[in-house]
């Protein structure tokens, strides 16, 4: 590696990882600055694992671990592709995967997830870290989401879930179904058990199933994203009538519409309440939440200045306890901005929006680096949004960088690579080669989801026909290259590109990030070509800090 580039490089670090908290020590909300939409957890013996919405993103249904509940890892990605296949072979924004369940009984691992236009899946392993099955249509029909079994103590299996309005015609209702002992299908009819347009909790969805001292409890976000609160209903029938209470919502803070997540029992007997809290372009981030019940078997999350039931968040707490039985897993820490591309597989803080085709990428470990090969985007695509080629990473706040160090080989007229932050509008620098030489340029594309076109606000020639290195094919030579995009707390992204290591020089407008589809933006690296012919362009992505 050149050494001032590696120096320049690691001034942009920004460590996102940590050692387990002690019970001295306090947290800092949100304990994850990063795009975990709909977390749901569990707690198995000394083991903390976590799972998340991933829509359209592939590898799907990260699997988090963690100690204490407050510094996590990816171990894992439980779902490496997306089904059906033929339907996820260009990105499906917005569908897929929404707010998965994880649970464990009898030492089997199941997580849920209900896909708006298919129905419910189901996806086993013995193991969070390891090998998980292929998924399971267990109830097929649309506008089902948000699924969540309870495993009753008559051996009877329970499944609530929302509805999708925009498929099913209807929200804010929540039904209850009964499975069969292998969750392999339904064997009940759907049955009504809350109706939150009537009783003034309009868009209920998100429910997570529990029994707690002969109680059934729902736990359920109310109220919309941004604005709303959570519920806590209650019934000592499964099938009700429920009771309900909120138990949590913004009041005084500045943490608003604290949205659906998942109860946990810390190995000391203390309880604690995860869920998301959206940032735009930051994501769906996630808090952790004190809570206590009293007597009457009501619970409260956060503090209650008050003293009327409802919480409010809190924005530091003391640490929980860290489970001394916790297993040690290796895996980048659940906020790592940085990869070398050393290993013999993909890091997990990596992401394509569509299930990658044979031969569009490449790790090469000897090397240090990823190889993206330039292809053509998708027939009748006029910009980024639609291409299933981006190699993305979640944004981390409360401000992040991302620069990655590139070699570029372009072989016909019309290649183009670099980096992006990608929304539902767009910037990005990139390499282009056009009649022999090479150009940076940057590019913004706004309401690039309607198919808008893209406006370039910078070019420079970076190197003529006499300035570039013949390659061993077809094509140039473009290596240590830096690009360079800094994203302050406001989502305001500033653009800059080194070609020796020891200084950045700016370029391009600046560009207001846009989240994704029910997603934060992402940042990440692409691959282009306007034709594809017999040995094609590519980029080698050497580093990423």
């Amino acid at each position: 590696m050149n050494i001032l580039l590696a120096t320049a490089l690691s001034a942009v670090i920004t460590a996102g990882s940590g050692s387990p908290a002690d019970t001295s020590s306090t947290y800092v909300n949100p304990i994850l600055n990063a795009d975990y939409s709909d977390p749901d957890a569990i707690r198995v013996e000394g083991d903390y694992w976590m799972t998340a919405s991933s829509f359209n993103h592939v590898p799907g249904l990260q699997i988090l671990h963690s100690a204490d509940l407050v510094h996590w890892k990816i171990v894992n990605a439980a779902l490496p592709r997306m089904t059906p296949e033929e339907d996820f072979s260009l990105p499906s924004h917005g569908n897929g995967v929404w707010a998965p369940s994880i649970r464990c009984h009898d030492g089997i691992y199941r997580i849920f997830w209900g896909d708006p236009d298919r129905g419910i899946y189901c996806i086993t392993a013995e193991d969070p870290a390891g090998e998980w099955s292929r998924p399971h249509l267990v109830i097929e029909g649309r506008g089902m989401i948000d699924p969540c079994p309870l495993w009753d103590d008559d051996g009877r299996v329970w499944l609530v879930h929302g509805w999708a309005g925009s498929r099913a015609g209807f929200k804010s209702v929540l039904s209850v179904r009964e499975l069969a002992p292998d969750c392999s299908r339904a064997i009940g009819e759907e049955i009504l058990i809350f109706d939150g347009k009537h009783n003034g909790n309009p868009t209920v969805e998100g429910p997570k199933f529990y029994k707690r001292d002969g109680w059934y409890y729902i736990f359920a976000p109310a109220g919309g994203v941004k604005e709303g609160w959570q519920l806590v209903l209650r019934s000592r029938s499964v099938t009700g009538p429920y009771e309900y209470r909120n138990v949590l919502a913004q009041g005084n803070t500045g943490i608003h519409g604290p949205h659906q997540g998942a109860w946990v029992e810390d190995t000391e007997g203390g309880h604690w309440f995860l869920h998301f809290e959206d940032r735009y372009a930051y994501g769906r981030v996630v808090h952790l939440q004190p809570m206590t019940w009293d007597n009457e078997g009501w619970c409260s999350m956060g503090t209650d200045p008050d003293g009327d039931g409802t919480g409010e968040p809190v924005t530091s707490w003391q640490c929980p306890p860290v489970s001394a039985g916790a297993r040690k897993i290796e895996g980048p820490d659940a906020l790592e901005r940085r990869d070398d591309f050393s290993t013999t597989v993909l890091s997990p803080i990596w992401q394509w929006p569509a299930n990658p085709s044979v031969g569009q990428y490449f790790l090469n470990p000897s090397a240090g680096s990823l190889r993206l090969i330039c292809r053509p985007l998708p027939e009748g695509s006029g910009n980024l949004w639609n291409s299933p080629a981006l190699l993305l990473r979640k944004l981390i706040g409360p401000e992040d960088s991302f620069t990655a160090r590139l070699s570029f080989h372009p072989s016909y007229g019309g290649d183009r690579a670099g980096i992006t932050v990608m929304g539902e509008s767009y910037a990005a620098l990139s390499l282009l080669y056009e009649d022999g030489s090479v150009y940076l340029t940057h590019v913004i594309c706004e309401g690039a989801d309607t198919g808008a076109s893209e406006t370039e606000t910078a070019r420079i020639l970076l190197f003529g026909p006499e300035d570039l290195q013949p390659s061993s094919g077809s094509g140039v030579s473009v290596p240590g290259i830096a690009l360079r995009v800094e994203i302050d707390d406001r989502s305001v992204c500033t653009f800059s590109y080194s070609t020796d290591g020891k200084r950045f020089r700016p370029i391009g407008d600046s560009f207001t990030a846009r989240a994704g589809r029910w997603i934060g933006a992402k940042t990440g690296c692409f691959a282009t070509a306007r034709i594809q012919k017999n040995d094609g362009g590519t980029l080698d992505i050497l580093e990423v800090q």
